[in-house]
């Protein structure tokens, strides 16, 4: 299989720049901490095939886009070189290395990276080519990722074992991030690529909220506020489900950020991961503190799409019995039975939440319903 990972896909997650497109907010993410996590996602994907390791070929470019990864996980491997800058990786970088190596006859070109990723993956190789994305973006919107990257090994695995997948053609789309920083969701359709398919371990293209009743919403929000202590600290996420709880509160918010506030007073808006965790600590021991989320309709993600801010030390801190998921029964509906996602980029933390959550849907209105 052909190999591409985008070290720079996720930069801006956890840093609240909505994305990592172009190298002045590469820049800027990584003056304000960020740190990489593409090939640790990947890694993670390549893990599951370790038993098969002696059956597996890498065609790759050198160093962080390949060829390190490729070293590491210690299969036959061959690097194209001088094609790429192994420093600074760009969107025509990715393009070159996606058109030499499916020039190579792989089976399957594996890439990890975000919606630019995929973008520029399609526009270089069109949908001849069979594809699969491990996510390790920001903006998530495309159907060519698999739902975690512990599925998309598993899809590999299953492939190398001669199971029968479906041959899909799914989307790819992108967002404007600069809207998207403004508060704008602006999604665009470029094309389609070939993906190995099985509904279990593969994404969805998000759908927008087709509910969007004043009357679900406000009740939903009005259970919300009657749950929540006095004094407690109450950080919320991105959606417009959670945006109608923060209306509810008298609080201006992010439509697509997270926001921190406590007792109808918006304490930080847009925040940052460091931000949060530093909120956290300040905060007084006896101080309670609440994680409010919805899922992508469609998609199902809790974790790992658009709120990478999240991080799994924030999650660990708040501690899962202190998260409230919220949704309305047509979002849970648009799932076709599909379990919530989780998708923290720690392992260990996922199987940890597995299991079934209590879903707001309504007020006094509360369902059971399966993550994983």
């Amino acid at each position: 299989m052909g190999l591409i990972i985008n070290p720079n896909a996720g930069l801006g997650g956890s840093v609240a720049l909505k994305g990592s497109d172009g190298a002045g907010i590469v820049a800027l993410a990584l003056s304000r901490g960020a740190k990489p996590k593409a090939y640790e996602r990947a890694a993670s994907a390549l893990a599951v095939l370790t038993p098969l390791k002696e059956k597996v070929g890498i065609v790759t470019v050198p160093g962080a886009m390949g060829g390190e990864l490729a070293k590491a996980f210690g299969c036959e491997y061959k690097l194209l070189e001088n094609l790429v800058n192994e420093v600074a990786s760009s969107a025509q970088d990715t393009q070159k290395a996606a058109l030499a190596i499916c020039q190579e006859g792989v089976d399957l070109l594996l890439f990890a990276g975000g919606d630019g990723t995929a973008r520029d993956i399609y526009s270089a190789i069109g949908k001849g080519q069979i594809c699969l994305g491990i996510p390790a973006g920001v903006k998530m919107q495309s159907g060519v990722y698999a739902n975690t990257p512990h599925a998309a090994g598993e899809l590999l695995k299953m492939m190398m074992e001669g199971e029968l997948l479906s041959l899909s053609e799914a989307e790819v789309r992108d967002i404007d991030e600069e809207a998207y920083r403004h508060g704008k969701l602006q999604s665009r359709y470029f094309g389609e690529l070939r993906v190995p398919a099985d509904l279990r371990y593969l994404q969805h293209v998000k759908c927008g909220g087709i509910e969007r009743e004043e009357l679900v919403l406000g009740d939903i929000a009005a259970e919300v506020a009657e749950s929540i202590e006095e004094h407690s600290l109450c950080i919320i996420g991105a959606g417009t489900t959670t945006m109608a709880i923060k209306e509810a509160m008298g609080v201006a918010g992010t439509l697509l950020g997270v926001d921190v506030l406590q007792d109808e007073l918006l304490l930080k808006a847009d925040a940052t991961e460091r931000e949060i965790l530093d909120l956290l600590a300040e905060r007084n021991i006896d101080q309670p503190v609440k994680l409010i989320l919805t899922l992508i309709g469609g998609q199902g993600h809790l974790f790992g799409r658009g709120n990478q801010q999240l991080s799994p030390q924030v999650i660990r801190l708040i501690g899962k019995e202190n998260i409230v998921v919220v949704a309305s029964k047509a979002k849970l509906s648009s799932l076709e039975r599909r379990p919530i996602v989780l998708d923290t980029g720690d392992e260990s933390l996922n199987r940890k939440m597995a299991g079934y959550m209590s879903v707001i849907t309504g007020y006094e209105d509360h369902v059971i319903y399966p993550a994983e």
